[in-house]
């Protein structure tokens, strides 16, 4: 298949971070102007506000699991592996950060956070064993 539509739910998730990013901008001026963090506490990240460290953490999610997609991505591309159902996994892949990302910045309740995670994981699982299988089967 090997067209380019495999490189949009990339695209979609980094907006996702980009995003993230300017809500921990804003959460973490809104605690330093309102007394309740000082701009020395983000040099470390210690003692930081629970509404910027939820903010923090989302960030941080995005350079875990999302690494492994991205080259997943770039190599099924690469080998022309991609076709409807890598895809398919990627655009999962991709909403699953989404839902996780949102869950993580308003209640964060684990029990939520979990089945948004392992949603993502399974798509990348399957990214990955579909690349092993081309490349093996090439």
């Amino acid at each position: 298949m090997s067209n380019e539509a495999i490189f949009w739910p990339m695209i979609v998730h980094a907006f996702l971070v980009l995003f993230l990013y300017g809500v921990l901008i804003t959460r973490r001026t809104k605690a330093v102007r309102s007394g309740h963090a000082k701009i020395s506490q983000f040099r470390e990240n210690r003692h930081e506000p629970a509404a910027s460290i939820t903010a923090r953490n989302a960030v941080a999610n995005q350079f875990e699991l999302p690494v492994l997609f991205y080259v997943a991505t770039i190599l099924l591309y690469m080998v022309n592996a991609d076709n409807v159902v890598t895809i398919g996994l990627a655009w999962i892949f991709a909403l699953s950060r989404y839902v996780h990302a949102f869950i993580h910045l308003t209640n964060n309740r684990l029990r939520y956070r979990r089945p948004a995670f392992f949603v993502g994981y399974g798509a990348v699982v399957l990214m990955w064993v579909w690349l092993a299988v081309w490349v093996a089967m090439s």
